[in-house]
């Protein structure tokens, strides 16, 4: 049975303790591979010389013998003074740094090395003897901005972390360069499909179709299909690269029944659904969305079926809807729309079926008035049914009841 080995590391914040003087410690949520989460506790200090102790073990990883063939994230040499405001501020990279680490070569990801270093040891589970005057200070990094008032927030933001599943080269100095296995920030999410990224103090936009969450294949945040559709209005036109993608003309209006991440959504028009970069669409009524300045020329991301050489780290591939699943569901739910709406509500009266009125069965339901040059169709009111008609469809019961009850008015 293969041993268990670290799949992830989240920095939690860090702890002020005054025992035996004042120092700091970061809090470390380790998550193996047998589903075990152990929560660690490390000084930067100590830290550092296990990266100078890596350094040694694989020098060439390290750069030692060729600086171009360095693989090894880098590592910040601890202050001499370390104050609470240093020890804050380097939670972003401490936490760059063990990602960069995780998604090393097997040889080191997983050498005894690095298992051993954050196992967790007897002085992670016992408290830390208490100071006669002072208590222990905790500072959590915050994950919800909108659950936490500026008062809490003790550091960054955490934001989520995804990996580059493949080289990708800049078109413009709005973008960035990455490469495969680099771990990026995401800083924000356009429904464009182009994401704002940093890494190691360079920011520019990615293709969200190159970056996969470190956790899960899967794109927990990706809304779940509306085969009821929202209308859309086509801003731009686009002719069809693939063949589960549609050609679209300006102008025209298309149901969106799926909204993805990538920036590609599932558009329905007729009977025909596809593909569609999202920039291309404007919902109908409303006025026409702005880009971002810095869009390059405005050019949809690529699709992810169209990259070569993508290296996930999930042995599971990520979850897809087929066309044909869009297409049938799709089929289904307007099919069930149409009986809906042709099932007419039982207490409403049936002009078309009224006896008394036998002329008005081949009218159109509804007289016309003209207004400001329009015609403005003003429905009829239905004739209001006999006593005996509705004692037909009254049961035995209620008949008594009308019959005893009209004896006595009598």
């Amino acid at each position: 049975m293969e041993n268990p080995y670290i799949k992830h590391i989240e920095v939690l914040g860090f702890e002020k303790r005054f025992v035996p003087n004042q120092h700091y410690v970061y809090m470390l949520l380790v998550k193996w591979s047998d589903s075990k989460e152990k929560l660690i506790y490390r000084r930067f200090s100590e830290i550092y010389d296990f990266h100078k102790m890596l350094k040694e073990m694989f020098p060439i990883e390290a750069g030692e013998i060729d600086p171009k063939s360095r693989t090894l994230p880098h590592l910040p040499a601890p202050r001499w003074l370390e104050g609470h405001k240093v020890t804050e501020d380097r939670q972003s990279t401490l936490s760059d740094y063990i990602q960069s680490l995780l998604n090393q070569q097997t040889k080191i990801s997983r050498c005894h090395w690095v298992q051993n270093f954050f196992q967790i040891r007897s002085e992670d589970v016992v408290l830390p003897v208490p100071h006669p005057t002072k208590k222990t200070e905790t500072y959590l990094l915050p994950k919800d901005k909108t659950k936490s008032n500026s008062t809490e927030i003790t550091g960054p933001i955490l934001l989520q972390l995804y990996r580059s599943i493949t080289d990708y080269k800049k078109n413009s100095k709005y973008e960035m360069n990455i490469q495969t296995g680099d771990i990026v920030e995401v800083v924000e999410k356009s429904e464009n499909g182009w994401w704002f990224c940093q890494m190691e103090g360079k920011r520019g936009w990615l293709p969200a179709s190159f970056l996969e969450p470190l956790e899960s294949p899967d794109e927990s945040e990706e809304q779940e299909p509306n085969y009821e559709g929202e209308l859309y209005k086509v801003i731009k036109s686009y002719t069809a690269a693939q063949e589960d993608e549609m050609s679209l003309c300006e102008d025209e209006l298309v149901d969106v029944i799926h909204k993805l991440l990538d920036g590609w959504w599932v558009v329905r028009k007729g009977d025909s659904t596809g593909y569609y970069p999202s920039m291309y669409l404007q919902k109908s009524g409303t006025a026409e969305k702005a880009e971002f300045s810095s869009n390059r020329s405005k050019q949809p991301p690529p699709r992810r079926s169209t990259i070569r050489n993508a290296q996930s780290i999930h042995k599971t591939e990520r979850k897809q809807i087929s066309q044909d699943v869009y297409r049938r569901n799709s089929k289904r739910h307007l099919q069930q729309k149409e009986k809906s709406q042709a099932i007419p509500n039982r207490n409403v009266w049936k002009q078309n079926e009224d006896p008394r009125f036998p002329e008005k069965q081949l009218d159109s339901g509804a007289s016309n008035q003209e207004e400001g040059g329009q015609t403005k169709i003003i429905p009829v009111i239905p004739p209001r049914p006999t006593l005996s008609e509705i004692m037909e469809h009254c049961t035995e019961q209620t008949k008594s009841k009308i019959k005893c009850e009209r004896s006595t008015t009598i």
